[in-house]
């Protein structure tokens, strides 16, 4: 398009001194803000800088710009950022194995990509139709297949998903002391019929992202978005 891609093509040529900027160029669509067009009039206009910022990890990020065909106009949201969050929670989850370890690190570097996903990639980079693939990698208990295709993706590095995953075990071994510790409050409260040393734990734990069920089989509890590690471990 007239004048913009000569002028891209002309400075980059420039600029490293070569007569072809790429043999492959594309780039996306317009991008929205929650249905608006991002714009420095309307107050909407941030940078990927600024969202790092904010607290945003970089995978969510990544995971919300894919999960839009370049082709068509990208809407940033707050529901699109939550689901991504929710979508690679998940992910670490089926990776950590809900308290067992699921997945071999080495084993799965050498795991083969999913070819389906690749077909997805080939077709004019259908990212979207590749992510929904490899949510449907995630439902099929094969730790090792998931975190290759994560990788390849660019999702995350082993690293992070290494350290992810380790910090979910941890979190999981303290929650296994929570409960035991919890169960011996509730019995206490039941014979006292005092429940408010068991409502101050119940609170406790909200404030640091974790949700409690109670029933006749037990005590459980569970991590949600952004829980606090650190303030859970304060708490023993």
């Amino acid at each position: 398009m007239f004048p913009h891609h000569e002028n891209e093509i002309a400075q980059s040529c420039c600029a490293n001194d070569t007569d072809t900027m790429a043999n492959y160029w594309l780039h996306n669509e317009m991008l929205q803000v929650e249905g608006k067009k991002m714009s420095k009039s309307l107050g909407n206009f941030f940078t990927v800088r600024d969202l790092l910022d904010q607290g945003v990890p970089g995978e969510v990020i990544r995971f919300v710009m894919l999960s839009t065909h370049y082709r068509k106009p990208m809407d940033w949201t707050m529901e699109k950022r939550l689901e991504a969050e929710l979508t690679l929670f998940g992910f670490i989850r089926v990776l950590e194995g809900f308290g067992e370890p699921a997945v071999d690190f080495p084993k799965a570097k050498a795991a083969s990509i999913d070819t389906k996903m690749v077909d997805a990639l080939a077709n004019d980079l259908n990212t979207h139709k590749a992510l929904e693939r490899l949510k449907y990698i995630s439902g099929q208990n094969d730790a090792g297949t998931l975190a290759r295709n994560i990788e390849f993706l660019g999702l995350l590095t082993w690293d992070q998903m290494k350290e992810k995953v380790e910090h979910l075990a941890e979190t999981r071994n303290v929650l296994m002391s929570l409960e035991t510790r919890l169960e011996k409050v509730r019995d206490l409260a039941k014979k006292t019929k005092d429940f408010s040393e068991m409502d101050r734990w119940k609170t406790d734990l909200d404030h640091a992202n974790f949700s409690v069920r109670m029933s006749a089989d037990g005590i459980s509890i569970d991590t949600q978005l952004d829980y606090d590690l650190g303030a859970l471990r304060a708490l023993l």
